[in-house]
């Protein structure tokens, strides 16, 4: 299959640029690929080429555009009505859905008008309460960001935007699962992400960029602000807790949709679980194309749209070797590992620590995920028979209720280890 058929880009239409400084955001330092630039703004010859090329080359029947950044609220939201206009001037019948990754220090009434006049879904970066949000998610001169960061949200409500969190777990805040969780849902989010940092920065200060590709030779260590990989195990397995008790089918977390996805069909639509990936990548504001948000590196640029077409880049035999990679490249420890079939290895970026039989590249956040998924098994498990009963998977509540109150539960169906089902 080649990869034009069904493919993403992550829209980096303001390059690196934002008005927060986020300790721990990896793509903050990406502006040093293009410091000759002068103007960090996708021009509208490249945003045309970029719509026009993105719709023609796919033959999905729905569409969608991910605008991300730096902080796209900085071009302003002439430069977005353009690209809607754009999308309906090439949409030749096809569906055209926008989502939109913002800080939302800069929403009002304008944005958020424009936003909900087109539909768009919006996603609202926000790393727990007060305390634990600050810590890291500064303005350039050090302010802290949580207040204008509710005032965005309060704004999102007042227009009826439908939007869902972004949540950054970080050394911090991977210590609060509970609070960050039940804060979350007191703001009124029902769809809630928690992202994994997990970042190396090289010891030799005189390289380019600082925070390093897993292939990275030089000495490296892991960032003060990354979360511990065990921790992130358990930070996600506490929330797991307090779902499954009383938020299933109320509150809907990524991971914890996308495992119950894996238990009944074998496979993630999301690409960090998939066994290759490679269709996700991203675009500069200049029109240059990255395997993926995580490998902005000069060694991973595909081309230029405004160079040669969108599918041949995308179709190139350099990008579908590094989606093959992704399986090709696992280590034997995890290719035997009970939760390969959810897990995969992860997310490549993350690939950078021995086995323990000294292979490389074995994901830092091994331990976690092993943890969690592990943890998650005969819940998944309940959950897949009665959605081949077709009864509701929300019925795990009243099991996992029953099992906490010392009552005998029914059996949760399917094999105990479901890796030996997987397992390749």
């Amino acid at each position: 299959m080649k990869i034009s058929e069904a493919f993403h880009l992550m829209v980096k239409s303001t390059g690196a640029i934002c008005n927060l400084d986020c300790t721990y955001c990896f793509y903050l330092e990406k502006e040093k690929l293009y410091v000759r630039n002068k103007e960090w703004k996708m021009s509208g010859e490249v945003l045309e080429s970029y719509v026009k090329q993105y719709i023609e080359s796919q033959k999905t029947p729905v569409i969608t555009f991910s605008w991300q950044g730096g902080e796209p609220i900085l071009l302003g939201v002439e430069f977005f009505k353009q690209a809607v206009l754009l999308q309906k001037k090439y949409s030749n019948g096809k569906k055209i859905e926008n989502t939109f990754q913002t800080n939302g220090v800069l929403l009002n009434d304008e944005w958020c008008d424009f936003f909900k006049e087109n539909n768009f879904l919006i996603g609202l970066s926000i790393d727990g309460p007060e305390e634990l949000h600050n810590k890291y998610r500064l303005y350039k001169g050090g302010q802290l960001s949580f207040e204008k960061v509710m005032n965005g949200l309060r704004f999102l409500q007042k227009h009826n935007v439908e939007f869902n969190t972004l949540t950054c777990v970080q050394r911090d805040n991977s210590y609060q699962p509970r609070e960050v969780y039940n804060f979350l849902k007191e703001i009124g989010s029902t769809f809630l992400q928690f992202i994994p940092i997990a970042e190396r920065e090289a010891v030799n200060k005189n390289e380019m960029l600082s925070l390093v590709s897993p292939d990275y030779k030089d000495k490296a260590i892991v960032t003060d602000w990354s979360v511990e990989p065990l921790q992130f195990g358990k930070f996600l397995t506490t929330i797991f807790d307090e779902w499954v008790r009383k938020d299933v089918g109320k509150y809907f977390v990524q991971i914890f949709d996308v495992a119950l996805e894996i238990w009944y069909t074998g496979q993630a639509s999301l690409c960090i679980f998939k066994d290759t990936c490679g269709r996700a990548m991203a675009i500069e504001h200049n029109g240059d194309i990255y395997s993926c948000d995580h490998f902005v590196y000069p060694e991973n640029k595909l081309g230029n749209l405004m160079e040669e077409s969108l599918s041949k880049i995308v179709d190139s035999d350099q990008q579908v070797k590094f989606g093959n990679d992704k399986k090709n490249t696992l280590p034997k420890y995890c290719r035997e590992c009970e939760v390969r079939f959810a897990c995969n290895g992860e997310c490549p970026k993350h690939r950078f620590i021995k086995t323990p039989d000294g292979e490389d590249g074995l994901n830092y956040l091994c331990a976690g995920y092993k943890y969690f998924f592990n943890y998650i098994n005969p819940y998944m498990n309940f959950m897949v028979t009665q959605l081949k009963q077709q009864l509701p998977p929300a019925n795990v509540m009243a099991w996992t209720n029953e099992k906490d109150n010392g009552f005998p539960a029914s059996k949760a169906g399917r094999n105990d280890n479901p890796a030996a089902a997987h397992r390749s």
